[in-house]
């Protein structure tokens, strides 16, 4: 039908959304054929079929073009849009400046030798607390603002503790690094530490787990993990060359906080590692993919879990449950906790003092009152 002017224009409802942290206008209007080419011209227009809305990836010409193509032709219910689009913006160029201070703090730590990860963890959390508190910029972030961030965003989402840790001390290392003219730092609490154990699996799990593996590397990656205590990381990134067969030593080098160690190598696992290499012959890492490079730590984790499924466990253990019952099996054995420490790369022997809790060396020789009833 054609457009009778003689009548009120037929209402079309505009909003701003957003999909994936990015501005979007969807466009709520009744089906007329004669409007149809000035939709459809607009850059990116979609057609959102589950909620009946046209939408297109908000630009100011984009917006602009819109109001003017349907100009005569429908009422635009567009005043929430307009004070929306204010607001976006307003938090864009927030988000902007941040960026740079981004940058920059990201260029330090790099020359500061922090690694990879940690970078990548401290980036990804200062962008969330950014576009959390914007339009307000870090530098003016008060004490408030972050128990409303933890109450409103950490709590409301159900996220660990330690994820909360992770923004805190992303947060102190930017203000450090940028300053903050109002806030002590000594302000910024971190969550109360919940006290956690080690998962630990036992010897007899452990043995149905790699026995259940008949591909010889995916059994010779799980069983170094195993038999030296490795982190994931760790094993993916050892080369040929930090095998030691000669003095029976693992070299693990630039591992967790930089460090570099070396743990006893079975005779074992040695015999097992010359079988594995005799058959696959790595050209860089230790265990590389099927197109080379560095195996891929997915893949590892499907082994383990498939593994875990063939040897009938139903536990949700993870791969770091080797390196937990490493730790244990060593420290049930007698092996002395400063040795162990030093074997697992830990700073602190309170790190590892956790262990004390799991093992069953001394629990098994306590004797339950129930026993004198």
């Amino acid at each position: 039908m054609k457009l009778n002017q003689n009548y009120p224009l037929p209402l079309a409802r505009v909003r701003l959304i957003k999909i994936k942290h990015k501005a979007w206008v969807s466009l709520a209007i009744p089906y007329l054929p004669e409007v149809l080419p000035s939709i459809r011209a607009l850059p990116g227009v979609q057609w959102n079929a589950s909620h009946r809305i046209w939408q297109f990836p908000y630009t100011p010409d984009a917006y602009k073009a819109m109001k003017d193509g349907l100009l005569n032709q429908v009422a635009l219910d567009g005043q929430e849009a307009d004070s929306q689009i204010v607001e976006w913006e307003a938090k864009e160029q927030s988000l902007a400046a941040h960026q740079r201070d981004f940058e920059n703090l990201e260029t330090w730590m790099r020359s500061q030798r922090y690694s990879p990860q940690t970078i990548k963890t401290y980036m990804d959390s200062l962008h969330v607390l950014a576009r959390w508190l914007k339009p307000v910029r870090l530098q003016q972030i008060k004490a408030d603002d972050l128990i409303r961030f933890n109450n409103e965003y950490i709590l409301a989402k159900g996220y660990s503790a330690t994820y909360q840790n992770q923004i805190v001390n992303a947060l102190k290392l930017y203000l450090r690094r940028f300053g903050h003219p109002q806030l002590n730092l000594d302000q910024i609490h971190r969550p109360r530490r919940a006290f956690r154990l080690p998962h630990v699996l036992s010897k007899q799990e452990v043995k149905r787990i790699l026995d259940s593996l008949t591909n010889r590397k995916h059994r010779a990656m799980l069983s170094l993990i195993y038999a030296c205590g490795l982190r994931r990381s760790e094993v993916l990134s050892l080369r040929p060359s930090d095998i030691q067969s000669d003095r029976g030593l693992l070299f693990v080098g630039n591992a967790k906080g930089a460090k570099d160690r070396v743990v006893p190598l079975s005779p074992k696992l040695l015999v097992q590692l010359r079988e594995y290499y005799r058959d696959y012959r790595p050209k860089v890492f230790l265990f590389e993919g099927q197109g080379g490079g560095k195996y891929a730590p997915k893949s590892l984790q499907l082994v383990f879990r498939n593994a875990l499924e063939q040897a009938g466990i139903r536990k949700p253990a993870t791969l770091h449950w080797l390196r937990h019952s490493y730790a244990t099996h060593l420290l049930e054995s007698g092996t002395d906790i400063r040795y162990i420490q030093e074997l697992l790369g830990h700073s602190s022997s309170r790190t590892t003092e956790i262990y004390t809790h799991v093992s069953n060396r001394q629990l098994q020789q306590i004797r339950s009152p129930f026993d004198d009833l």
